[in-house]
């Protein structure tokens, strides 16, 4: 696989391979030492994989040098793969086009089942608004919480223990 690997590096472009063609190929053999404890089939799926992406860097480093650095391919090379300009995978809009489609399916059953039921309980009335219970006891939460602040603030100043006192007490001292 090695030396096929060597050969494979020749359909790079000269001066990239000169460039990077050692580093690809210590990358490769520390990848391919990595995988020398997995199964057969998984280190054929490694092999394959690694094939393919030579064949595919070396094609986009040709037409990069044909046709310049800033070439962007209308068509993508890889599939469900996250890129700088994109934040989410591709599969994200389809999946959310069928959890739409599935909400849409839901409530058309829904008007279905609700219109083939018998009308047998009375119409409700209008609902009464509810005056709300909640603030009071948060008030008095409030209250009573700066009201402890308060009185333990008031203590440390008696005691002269808080940090305006020290402070002046301090600035004293060195004067």
């Amino acid at each position: 696989m090695l030396m096929f690997y060597r050969q494979l590096l020749h359909l790079y472009p000269a001066t990239h391979r000169q460039q990077f063609g050692e580093e690809m190929l210590a990358v490769f053999l520390e990848a391919r030492s990595d995988n020398t404890k997995r199964k057969l089939l998984a280190r054929i799926v490694f092999n394959l994989k690694e094939i393919m992406g030579l064949i595919r860097g070396a094609c986009e480093e040709h037409l990069h040098d044909a046709f310049g650095p800033d070439l962007e391919f209308s068509i993508p090379t890889r599939s469900f793969v996250m890129r700088n300009g994109f934040r989410f995978p591709k599969t994200t809009a389809v999946l959310m086009t069928l959890i739409l489609a599935g909400v849409i399916v839901a409530i058309q059953r829904g008007e279905e089942i609700a219109t083939s039921l018998p009308h047998v309980n009375p119409p409700i009335g209008p609902i009464q608004p509810v005056h709300s219970t909640l603030w009071p006891p948060i008030v008095l939460v409030l209250i009573v919480f700066y009201a402890a602040g308060f009185a333990g603030w008031a203590i440390l100043f008696a005691l002269r223990r808080s940090g305006v006192h020290r402070l002046a007490q301090m600035s004293e001292e060195v004067k």
